[in-house]
């Protein structure tokens, strides 16, 4: 058994890549082969995971899917459809976050954060002009939906307190902590592992102004709670957020909810 653009079938012995082309889509110029784009042909093997794509054509709805998860590992991506993920603040950490794990085609996003967005905020956070003055929630939904349509999204224009993470989130495995003031990332922390102490945290701490993104790293800190961040560059007079270091963090840290569903870290 083998998939083809995502439909598992039956294959003949012997058969090769471009042998297979032929017979599902002739016109295809870039072949995936377990998520690498192959020139020669090959012979298939049991397990094979293979996409046919032709440049420029627009895909039909039941294509589009198949197509953006063609360079994933094989078996990467029934887990991550079947994953809820929550993202608490949708700043420069937040929006970022959300973009990446859109793209990967997680299966459904819980969002939440109570601002609108503001000029400052483009800087660094993943917002368009003719979106000032709309809430981020809703910014973040209609941005993630232009880039896939599949992922479901949960929003919560809402400011977020000790009494209701736990039913904001209450569905989400791994919640993601994406805020700028410390108060409200000890907040955070302490009613949702108190509520689902069993669950996943991904927390972010130190990741101001142009340092060395190297320091920027993942810490461990009992079952289920990571800290991205050189845990000391806060924000301050002298010290602001920018795009590349604040998008580092926040691109370790999807990379840590990945590593999380597909078990590397369990």
């Amino acid at each position: 058994m083998i998939k083809v653009n995502e439909k598992r079938i039956n294959f003949e012995k012997g058969i090769t890549l471009h042998q297979l082309k032929e017979r599902f889509k002739p016109n295809a110029d870039i072949l995936i082969y377990n998520g690498f784009p192959l020139d020669i042909d090959k012979a298939i093997e049991d397990g094979d995971e293979i996409i046919f794509i032709k440049r420029g054509e627009i895909p039909s709805k039941e294509e589009l899917e198949s197509l953006m998860v063609s360079r994933h590992t094989p078996g990467v991506h029934d887990k991550v459809k079947k994953s809820v993920v929550g993202i608490a603040g949708l700043g420069g950490l937040g929006t970022v976050i959300a973009v990446a794990l859109a793209r990967i085609g997680i299966g459904k996003l819980i969002i939440a954060d109570f601002d609108v967005v503001e000029p400052s905020n483009l800087n660094r956070q993943q917002y368009f002009i003719n979106q000032i003055g709309k809430l981020k929630v809703e910014a973040t939904k209609e941005n993630l939906s232009m880039i896939n349509p599949y992922v479901e999204i949960e929003t919560h224009n809402i400011v977020l307190n000790y009494d209701n993470v736990a039913d904001v989130f209450k569905e989400t495995k791994i919640l993601v902590e994406a805020f700028d003031r410390a108060d409200m990332k000890a907040m955070l922390v302490n009613s949702f592992l108190e509520h689902y102490p069993d669950r996943y945290m991904v927390c972010a701490s130190g990741l101001a102004g142009y340092n060395d993104a190297n320091t920027i790293q993942a810490r461990k800190y009992g079952k289920g709670l990571y800290i991205i961040g050189d845990t000391s560059s806060a924000a301050q007079p002298g010290r602001g957020l920018m795009a590349p270091r604040v998008g580092v963090a926040a691109s370790h840290q999807a990379n840590k909810v990945l590593e999380i569903i597909l078990g590397e870290e369990l």
